[in-house]
């Protein structure tokens, strides 16, 4: 199982302790409990920071689903930042239980990556994607421009963006990752007239699910 590096220095401390607590519980069976709870917070670490090979529709012609999760809004509304003009923004909740890794969901230029502190809001509500601690990453692909906003959780501290402007990117390639439960929202022009693909209360895929399609 592949596992994202920004996971390691979490990873190895648990499994060490693990270690650490079955070695002190073999002369102190108190301590089978706490160690049984550790065990499961190890295992966890390991769920959390995994990186599966994804695989899913590939082409201009598609935009793909930047993170696991569910998807908690789909809303038309003004993104000044990158975009310039009226957008339709399809937010995706993140829980702890979901992979954390976020792809690029076109393939293109990166023209933007800007971050900005904030709150730390509950990641699903409607004021997170305003107020929370986030990292915006605007993106040049084929259809025109897409924008992929990390945003931080209640739990979340630490956001990883990999690119930086001029890269090049592919769709589906890691963009970076969410510690500890997030969202992430993509932006695209009303006025590019993608047809969205995904219904509100649906579970996507990095990668793989089909967020929205354009015209031919």
């Amino acid at each position: 199982m592949r596992i994202a590096p920004e996971g390691w220095p979490f990873i190895l401390p648990g499994w060490a302790l693990v270690l650490l607590g079955a070695w002190v519980a073999r002369g102190s069976p108190w301590v089978w409990g706490p160690e049984a709870a550790l065990f499961l917070v190890a295992i966890w670490l390991l769920v959390f920071f995994r990186d599966p090979a994804r695989t899913g529709p590939r082409g201009e012609q598609f935009v793909i689903a930047p993170a696991d999760g569910k998807v908690v809004d789909i809303a038309v509304v003004d993104e000044p930042m990158y975009l310039a003009t009226r957008a339709t923004r399809i937010s995706i909740f993140m829980s702890v239980f979901d992979v954390h890794v976020n792809r690029y969901p076109a393939t293109g230029a990166v023209e933007l990556v800007r971050y900005q502190r904030g709150k730390f809001l509950h990641a699903a509500s409607d004021k997170a994607s305003l107020d929370n601690e986030q990292a915006s990453v605007g993106l040049r692909s084929g259809q025109g421009p897409v924008l992929v906003r990390q945003i931080a959780g209640l739990i979340a501290r630490r956001i990883v963006t990999d690119g930086k402007p001029g890269d090049r990117v592919r769709q589906g390639e890691r963009l970076g990752m969410i510690r500890f439960g997030s969202r992430v929202d993509v932006f695209l022009p009303v006025a590019a007239r993608a047809a969205v693909r995904v219904a509100v209360g649906e579970r996507v895929r990095a990668g793989a699910t089909l967020l929205a399609e354009y015209g031919s």
